[in-house]
C-alpha cells in the first residue's frame, strides 16, 4: 500500500473512483484497530507495515459519521478527520474532498513578486463570519487593488470563536466557518475574480482542547518544549508517520481545495534535527506535485531567526521556502513612528533600522541582540525582495497587545498614512491587515470559546499574567467573553465615511501607483539607497529599474523638516504627496523639483518623485 501518494489523500477515510472508502490510520503502537459507524456494524481494520491499519469497504458512504475504536474500547474522532460537524469531541463525517465542481481550470497563481497580500480573520471579517460573507467582499478587495488573501488558520477548533492557532484537526475546516464545501467555494470565486489564496497552518504544535493525536500515538516527543507544550515528533522514534501526516495536510490544501500559497506559522518552533529538515521534505513533495498538476504553490514561514537557510534554494541546501515574514521591519516602523521600546521593541532604535531593514531586510544579521542577550542573525545578501512579506500591523502585533488596539487608535491619521507609504514602497511583498485600509477603529482582541471550564480559567489567568504589567490600563479583556470576540469584528458602515473613506482611497491610489511603476513593482533590493538623519527623523529611500528612478521622502517628525534631493538627475516629477489636500493633508509640495534644492517635508508625510 502507498501512504504517501502526491495525486490523492491517503490518510483517513477516503473514496475510490468505485464508490469503495478507503480508510487507512497510522496508530503504531495499537493492538487493535476498528472503525464504528454511527448505526451500522463495527468494521476491524487490518494491521499493515510501519504502524498503519487498513480497510477497503462498501459499507462507509459520504455523510456517515463515524469514531475509531482504539484497542476494542475507547472511541475517538479520526484525526485525519475532514469534516466535524459536531464539534472537536464529537464524530468525524466522511466526505468525497474531490467531487467539487471546479471552475478554475484556466487560473494561473499570480507571481509571489506581485502579490498584494490582505491578512484577514473569517470569523470577524463579517457580521456572519463564514466563507460565504467572505466571498461577499472580495468586490470590495479588488477595488482597493489587493490580489492575495491571506486566511487565518481554519483548521477545526472548540466552539466558534477563536483566532485558530488552537486548531485540533489540521485536515478538517472549521465548520462554523462553512467546512470544505464553503472552503473550496471561496477559492473557487476567488479566482475567478484575480484573488489568490494564501492558507495560514499550524505545524509547530496543536491546541490543547479536543487534541486527541496522542491516543492513537507518538505524535508528540518530549524530547523539545515549545512555548503552547510538547513538540510535534519531527524526528524521534515512529517520527516518519507523523511527518506523512503533515505533508499530506500540505498536499491536500493545494491539490484538494486549489490552495495558492500556505503561511506556515512560527516555523522557528518547528523541532528536526533529521538528515532531511520538515520543512525541505514538504518543499520536495510541493515540487513534485506541482510538476503533476502545472499548477504553481507557494511556501510562506513565519519566521524569528533571521536565518536565510530556511528561505534559500534546495539546491543551496536550503529549506526552499519561498519566502518569510520579517516582523523586523515592522518593529523598527513601528520604533520610528510612535518611539514604543518595550519588550521586544526594546532591540530597535528607530528610523536607523528601519533603513537597515529597506537595504539588508533582516536589522539583526551577525550584531549583539540586547533584548536576547546574545548575538543574532545572519545576512541575507542573495535573497530577492519578493523572499519577505512587511506590514505595518498584522493580527500579532494588534491582538497580542493587551487591550488589541490597531494603528488607528495609536498614532495620527497623517502618521497612517506615512505608514502604509513606507510598507507600500518597499523593495518587499506588502502586507494589509484587515481593516486597516479605513482606520478600523475596533481593537482586535484575543478570543476563545472552549468548554472545558479548567481550561477556560487557565486560559484567563494566562492573560491577566501576561499582562500584569500593564494593570493601570485596567484589566485584559476576557477571552472567552462573546462580547470580546463580537467588538474584534470590522464595521463596515464606517467605509463610506469621512476620514476612513479618504483612507480608503489613499491606499487605492498607493497600491495602484506600486503597481504601474517598474521601480516601485519590481523587487530588486540591489536598486536601492537609502539615506537617512535621525535627528530630524527623516529618510530617503531611492530606487530604481532600468531608466526610471522613484525617490521617496518620509518624515517621522511632527514638525516641518528640510529635505535637499540629492543629484541622482537633474528634474524629479511629484507622483504622490500624503499630505496633499485631497488625504486631507495640510499642504502638498511642488509638482516638479531639481536636483540639489531643498524642500520642506510636512509633519509625517511621505512624498514620492519620479525621474525617467
Amino acid at each position: 500500500m502507498n501512504y504517501t501518494s502526491i495525486s490523492h489523500r491517503t490518510l483517513g477515510v477516503n473514496f475510490t473512483p468505485f464508490g469503495e472508502a478507503s480508510v487507512i490510520l497510522w496508530a503504531p503502537l495499537l493492538k487493535d484497530a476498528a472503525i464504528q459507524v454511527v448505526g451500522k456494524e463495527k468494521l476491524p481494520l487490518q494491521k499493515q507495515e510501519y504502524g498503519y491499519w487498513q480497510l477497503i469497504t462498501h459499507q462507509i458512504q459520504p455523510g456517515d459519521r463515524y469514531k475509531f475504536v482504539l484497542n476494542g474500547e475507547k472511541e475517538f474522532p479520526d484525526p485525519a478527520s475532514l469534516a466535524q460537524p459536531e464539534g472537536v469531541h464529537g464524530h468525524s463525517e466522511a466526505m468525497d474532498i474531490t467531487d467539487f465542481p471546479w471552475t478554475d481550470s484556466q487560473w494561473n497563481n499570480i507571481p509571489l513578486a506581485d502579490y498584494i497580500l490582505y491578512e484577514l480573520h473569517t470569523g470577524t471579517f463579517t457580521p456572519d463570519g463564514t466563507f460565504a460573507s467572505l466571498a461577499e467582499k472580495l468586490d470590495y478587495l479588488k477595488e482597493l487593488g489587493v490580489n492575495a488573501i491571506e486566511i487565518m488558520p481554519v483548521a477545526q477548533f472548540p466552539g466558534s470563536r477563536n483566532w485558530g492557532y488552537d486548531g485540533v484537526f489540521p485536515f478538517a475546516v472549521q465548520h462554523s466557518y462553512g467546512g470544505a464545501r464553503g472552503l473550496q467555494q471561496l477559492v473557487d470565486i476567488c479566482h475567478q475574480k484575480g484573488i489568490a489564496v494564501v492558507l495560514d497552518v499550524v505545524y509547530n504544535h496543536l491546541g490543547p482542547e479536543g487534541n486527541y493525536l496522542g491516543a492513537y500515538g507518538p505524535y508528540f516527543t518530549d524530547k523539545y518544549n515549545t512555548p503552547w507544550g510538547n513538540a510535534l515528533n519531527f524526528d524521534d522514534a515512529w517520527c516518519d508517520g507523523v511527518r506523512e501526516f503533515f505533508i499530506q495536510n500540505v498536499l491536500m490544501w493545494f491539490r484538494d481545495f486549489h490552495v495558492d500559497a500556505l503561511r506556515l506559522d512560527a516555523v522557528h518552533a518547528i523541532k528536526d534535527f533529521s538528515a532531511v529538515h520538515i520543512l525541505r521534505e514538504i518543499k520536495i513533495r510541493v515540487n513534485q506535485l506541482m510538476k503533476k498538476t502545472g499548477r504553481t504553490h507557494h511556501l510562506i514561514v513565519e519566521l524569528d531567526l533571521n536565518d536565510p537557510k530556511f528561505i534559500n534554494p534546495l539546491e543551496e541546501q536550503g529549506y526552499g521556502m519561498d519566502a518569510q515574514w520579517i516582523d523586523e521591519f515592522h518593529h523598527a516602523l513601528r520604533v520610528t513612528a510612535t518611539g514604543e521600546q518595550t519588550g521586544y521593541y526594546s532591540d530597535f532604535s528607530g528610523i536607523g533600522h528601519l533603513a537597515k531593514a529597506y537595504q539588508d531586510a533582516y536589522v539583526y544579521d551577525g550584531q549583539y541582540s540586547p533584548h536576547r542577550f546574545k548575538k543574532f542573525g545572519l545576512k541575507a545578501e542573495n535573497n530577492p525582495g519578493q523572499q519577505f512579506i512587511v506590514f505595518s500591523q498584522n493580527h500579532d502585533q494588534v491582538g497580542n497587545r493587551m487591550l488589541g488596539e490597531r494603528t488607528s487608535e495609536l498614532v495620527s491619521f497623517e502618521m497612517q498614512k506615512l505608514l502604509a507609504g513606507a510598507v507600500l514602497v518597499s523593495p518587499y511583498i506588502p502586507m494589509l491587515f484587515m481593516g486597516e485600509e479605513y482606520a478600523e477603529p475596533n481593537p482586535f482582541l484575543y478570543f476563545v470559546s472552549h468548554t472545558d471550564p479548567d481550561l477556560v480559567e487557565a486560559v484567563r489567568k494566562g492573560r491577566k499574567a501576561e499582562f500584569a504589567a500593564f494593570h493601570a490600563l485596567g484589566e485584559a479583556p476576557d477571552p472567552q467573553s462573546e462580547d470580546t470576540f463580537h467588538r474584534s469584528k470590522l464595521q463596515w458602515d464606517l467605509i463610506t465615511q469621512d476620514q476612513h473613506q479618504v483612507l480608503f482611497r489613499y491606499y487605492q491610489a498607493l497600491i495602484s501607483l506600486r503597481k504601474q511603476h517598474p521601480a516601485l513593482k519590481q523587487l530588486n533590493r540591489q536598486q536601492l539607497d537609502v539615506v537617512y538623519n535621525e535627528d530630524t527623523k527623516t529618510l530617503l529611500l531611492h530606487r530604481w529599474h532600468e531608466n526610471q528612478h522613484v525617490l521617496c521622502l518620509m518624515n517621522f517628525s511632527n514638525v516641518l523638516q528640510p529635505v535637499t534631493l540629492p543629484t541622482y538627475a537633474e528634474n524629479w516629477q511629484k507622483l504622490f504627496d500624503s499630505a496633499d489636500l485631497q488625504w486631507r493633508g495640510p499642504a502638498g509640495t511642488p509638482n516638479s523639483i531639481t536636483s540639489g534644492r531643498a524642500i520642506s517635508l510636512q509633519p509625517e508625510s511621505l512624498i514620492i518623485y519620479r525621474n525617467e
